[in-house]
């Protein structure tokens, strides 16, 4: 039986304090391997779905749908009436090979490809739209050949980051060398054709031959890559502590799982049969996988993930989405994981009342009646023939919850890609901000309580407001968040575009020449419930092309700078993950060259977190797109140090939810040029991938901290903090005194290990 909120707090605030001093006694050993019944109800529910999915409307279950269209392919191949049906026969041959290149199997997509190319000589459709979808296709396998035999089973910190140079030069050049011929024949025919140019160049940095031995007429110019700013290089430290998982897309979460003040890994990957994986931080520059002993073992598939401690029993627990992009095969129930607290983990979506079928990656957590219970909004993915109407959670405070979407005005039908929350105009009620695919975004003002019941579970309603806002584009979105990127003390908006014809735009955009597809929006807060659209004036009116991204501060200047993780399922959109550094809240500039950020595989889930206690940010970021066979190794990015200061906040409410998610935080140091303020909101940050909820915040060169104030969701009220130290981590709890807590910095990984060996089967 779940106990109220306010049983045992005492107790549990010296736990916790005791955990956070000496984390070496309170670290979970274990050995439980026992899978909990709601987990094992959950594992043979998605078997199930699994295992009934119809390839042929499942887009992503690659070798089925090759083994599909081969039988298709089959009859009409020997068939004497071939000749007379060369439409049928070349789509199937087509859609044939796309499978098997989709799926990995790039040898076989090859042969199949030059058949295409045959067949098509033979036919009335050997046209140039034609002639360039298989060059296109073949250009691809043998990058990505190249790819697998360099990248993968040789990979190094170099491995793929735009523009490739030193160790991410490729040791073995058949695949680069067979795609350069495709693509130049191509070229030769169509020399306006920007994606073979842009192709053309990568697979000439893959061979260590760029910018020299590219023809100039196709040259893309190294000016094009420069950054604005010099970052100092983030290198690539997971294969040197084991977290280089193999991955396809997916969702992470860095957070404190165990109490320890380390920051731990929640990873998934979203294939049918991919596990979860959970890893402890030894804090000693080490990471244990723990996934099996918490009994997370079965705990398949998943986007997305994001945590909150739901029932207040002061540990993180974490929501998985599943089903999206897959349409009427994303009918899948989303997993919430309740965190026991001895190191297990048990799946209680159904006995919490979170049971539902609908193609999803996109929730948030947000107190949104400020009862001191976080809540939870979901945004689902509506077609016109196939609606699944968002839904809202309230959570009832005994570990279950209500859903009130329709009667809170906020159960709408839209393509949601992303949702975030945030108090938009400061009225003390969190608001949601949706992003959707094709159509206008959605503002959802929390107007409160209405009619005579004020209480939590009385009438609720929110208003979109977007269009008073001036916040519905782009049409075609994806990640976004609530962020204050001009210290200001008011919410603003970030909003990333997502549509391209295909990696022609992104190119173009590179070269400056004119394009259609969709740029991001940055709107910032005029203070009166509108925005303004400052996206141009900020440097950011680009092609971005963004699945996932997140926020923190990488040089702990007290300026939020993001990163964007880029791409599609298309394996030709090899395009750069983009970092981008904030100047003072006026402008913002690229960094993503100088800081070795420019990854070319798909990227998802982001997290910023200072994972080695050191007082500095680094990037945990899921690689791998889509497609069965798109697979690559995730990345974590490790701060180099850039003589800031910092302070770093863990909240606890006590009133408010235990998470405190939705306190915001006014930090004001002393400086030689007088007093500053920096402001920050507790969140795990953008919407694909999750940031710690503790806040680590950057103060720049900041002399003193005069003050720390925090106002809390539930009250309203403002605690003000006194006396705090730079550079140092402090406990706070609601209406309490600060706790500074002395944490072990480490070092990530120990020596020199720049090539990791990989076989692959």
């Amino acid at each position: 039986m779940m106990q109220t909120k306010w049983i045992g707090r005492t107790h549990c605030f010296l736990v916790v304090v005791f955990a956070l001093l000496f984390p070496q006694t309170t670290r979970a050993e274990t050995t439980n391997t026992h899978i909990s019944a709601g987990t094992q109800r959950m594992k043979e529910r998605l078997e199930n779905i699994y295992r009934k999915a119809n390839p042929a409307n499942h887009p992503f279950l690659n070798h089925a749908r090759a083994e599909m269209y081969r039988r298709m392919l089959q009859p009409l191949t020997n068939s004497p009436l071939t000749r007379t049906v060369p439409e049928k026969k070349v789509s199937f041959q087509h859609k044939y090979a796309i499978e098997l290149l989709n799926s990995g199997d790039n040898e076989t997509a090859i042969k199949e490809l030059t058949r295409l190319e045959q067949l098509l000589k033979e036919s009335r459709l050997n046209n140039g739209q034609n002639r360039t979808l298989v060059r296109d296709n073949l250009a691809i396998a043998y990058l990505r050949i190249g790819e697998r035999e360099n990248c993968l089973s040789n990979h190094t910190i170099d491995s793929c980051l735009l523009p490739i140079a030193g160790r991410g030069v490729h040791t073995l050049p058949r695949g680069s060398r067979a795609a350069i011929q495709v693509l130049t024949k191509q070229l030769e025919e169509f020399s306006d054709d920007l994606r073979a140019r842009w192709l053309l160049n990568i697979a000439y940095m893959t061979l260590g031959e760029y910018p020299k031995q590219v023809p100039p007429a196709w040259l893309i110019p190294p000016k094009a890559f420069e950054s604005d700013y010099d970052i100092n290089r983030f290198p690539d430290v997971a294969g040197k502590i084991g977290l280089d998982l193999d991955t396809m897309a997916g969702g992470v979460i860095m957070d404190d799982f165990d109490g320890d003040g380390n920051l731990d890994l929640m990873i998934s990957a979203w294939g049918v049969h991919d596990q979860i994986r959970y890893f402890h931080n030894n804090a000693d520059g080490s990471f244990t996988e723990r996934t099996k002993e918490a009994g997370l073992t079965g705990v398949l598939g998943g986007l997305n993930l994001i945590q909150a401690d739901y029932n207040n029993d002061g540990h993180v627990d974490f929501l998985l989405l599943r089903g999206a992009w897959l349409g009427t095969e994303g009918r899948q129930p989303n997993s919430l994981l309740r965190n026991n607290g001895n190191g297990t983990f048990d799946d209680v979506t159904e006995e919490a009342g979170l049971l539902s079928f609908h193609p999803t990656q996109a929730a948030t957590w947000f107190d949104f009646n400020n009862d001191g219970w976080i809540d939870l909004f979901v945004g689902n993915e509506s077609t016109s023939t196939d609606p699944h109407p968002c839904e809202l959670y309230r959570n009832n405070g005994d570990g279950t919850f209500t859903e009130c979407a329709a009667g809170c005005g906020v159960a709408a039908m839209a393509f949601v890609k992303a949702v975030a929350s945030g108090d938009f105009n400061n009225d003390g009620w969190p608001d949601l901000y949706l992003s959707c695919r094709g159509e206008p975004n959605i503002l959802f003002r929390n107007d409160g309580p209405q009619g005579s019941d004020k209480s939590p579970k009385g009438a609720w309603r929110f208003t979109n407001v977007a269009a008073a806002a001036g916040v519905t584009e782009p049409i075609h979105s994806f990640p976004t968040w609530f962020w204050d990127y001009d210290n200001d003390g008011w919410l603003d908006i970030f909003v990333s575009g997502y549509k391209i014809e295909n990696v022609r735009d992104v190119a173009a955009d590179y070269l400056g020449l004119p394009t259609n597809a969709e740029r991001p929006r940055l709107y910032h807060n005029n203070h009166d419930g509108t925005f303004s659209d400052v996206t141009r004036s900020t440097h950011l009116w680009k092609i971005l092309h963004a699945m996932a991204g997140n926020f923190g501060d990488l040089d702990n200047d007290g300026w939020l700078d993001f990163y964007l993780g880029t791409g599609d399922p298309n394996l030709s959109t090899l395009i750069p993950n983009r970092m981008f550094r904030n100047a003072e809240g006026t402008f913002f500039q690229d960094v993503t060259t100088s800081g070795g950020f420019g990854h070319l595989q798909k990227g998802h889930g982001i997290a910023f977190g200072d994972i080695d206690n050191d007082g500095d940010q680094d990037i945990y970021e899921v690689m791998g797109g889509a497609n069965e066979g798109d697979n690559f190794y995730n990345v974590l990015f490790e701060n180099p140090a850039q003589g800031n200061h910092w302070i770093t906040l863990k909240l606890e409410g006590v009133q408010s939810n235990r998470s405190a998610i939705g306190a915001r935080i006014k930090v004001t140091t002393n400086t030689k040029q007088g007093s500053r303020n920096i402001y920050k909101t507790v969140s795990s940050g953008g919407s694909f991938g999750a940031s710690p909820l503790r806040q680590e915040i950057g103060l720049g060169q900041a002399e003193s901290i005069e003050a720390v104030e925090v106002t809390w969701p539930v009250t309203g009220k403002t605690q003000v903090l006194k006396g705090l130290a730079l550079d140092r981590f402090y406990f706070v709890r609601e209406s309490e005194n600060s706790l500074a807590v002395k944490l072990r910095t480490f070092k990530l990984g120990t020596g020199e290990l720049n090539v990791h060996q990989h076989v692959h089967h």
